[in-house]
């Protein structure tokens, strides 16, 4: 009987790539983002056939996929053109941590595994459960300012916003972490960030060298008592930028740690 499931996936970003890999699946993949860096053996089994706003229309053509799969409205040129090469293209367009579990669910169904898609989902679930009984005895919570960017200054996705909360923190710009696009995100005035007084700062550059001289040149930052007591961290954007396991998991578990060990401070 002929098996009806996707046969020849292309991934356009890491996320999917990821997440069918730790599905067991990895066979179905033809062609993956050339930002994919989990897992690592990723880059060296399948053909690199885009960066995150641009693709290789023909090469993926060339691959006869099945399914192309990307993310966001950021990808919708992609889109369009493959759509119209006779491809069929699913793109997910989420910006928070129930999305991420969505997408885990909806492609281990697509790929006949939902069983390993709900144990993800359950995994993540649990940790987060853990975390929150350990958090909630805090007495005090940091307040925390993420940067994705450093000029514009731009804060945290919701995501990562949220990923903060469940951590331990409270993010210095939640408001801003409902807005979709990174150019509604931009904090103009660097003066904004010193009035909310983070206890401890993030760092993202998205895909860019975190440097902290650069950060603590603006005006009045060495002022902070993120700066005064070293609570400012960069987390690989490899990480906390992809919506996807990597995020929720090691992403978690990486600013937890940080705000538990201040919590130790105070």
């Amino acid at each position: 009987m002929k098996s009806h499931l996707p046969e020849r996936i292309v991934c356009l970003t890491e996320e999917t790539t990821e997440t069918i890999y730790l599905l067991g699946e990895e066979d179905r993949l033809v062609g993956i983002s050339g930002f994919t860096v989990r897992p690592k053996r990723a880059r060296k089994e399948k053909p690199i056939i885009s960066t995150f706003i641009d693709a290789k229309i023909e090469e993926i053509i060339d691959l006869k996929p099945d399914l192309v799969i990307g993310f966001s409205d950021i990808q919708a040129e992609i889109a369009k053109e493959l759509i119209a090469k006779g491809i069929s293209v699913w793109v997910n367009n989420y910006r928070g941590v129930d999305g991420i579990l969505n997408m885990v669910y909806q492609l281990s169904t697509l790929l006949d595994k939902k069983e390993a898609g709900l144990k993800i989902i359950s995994e993540f679930e649990e940790r987060k459960s853990a975390i929150e009984l350990e958090t909630k005895t805090w007495t005090k919570k940091p307040i925390v300012y993420f940067e994705e960017w450093y000029d514009p200054l731009i804060s945290g996705i919701q995501w990562v916003s949220e990923l903060i909360e469940m951590a331990g923190g409270k993010d210095a710009f939640s408001e801003l972490s409902q807005m979709s696009l990174a150019k509604d995100r931009i904090i103009a005035n660097p003066d904004d960030v010193l009035a909310r007084e983070p206890d401890i700062i993030l760092a993202s550059w998205c895909g860019k060298k975190y440097k902290a001289e650069r950060m603590f040149k603006r005006k009045d930052w060495k002022s902070m008592n993120a700066y005064q007591n070293k609570q400012y961290f960069e987390i690989d954007s490899s990480i906390i930028l992809q919506p996807g396991p990597a995020a929720i998991f090691e992403g978690l578990d990486i600013m937890h740690h940080i705000f538990k060990n201040w919590q130790l401070q105070q």
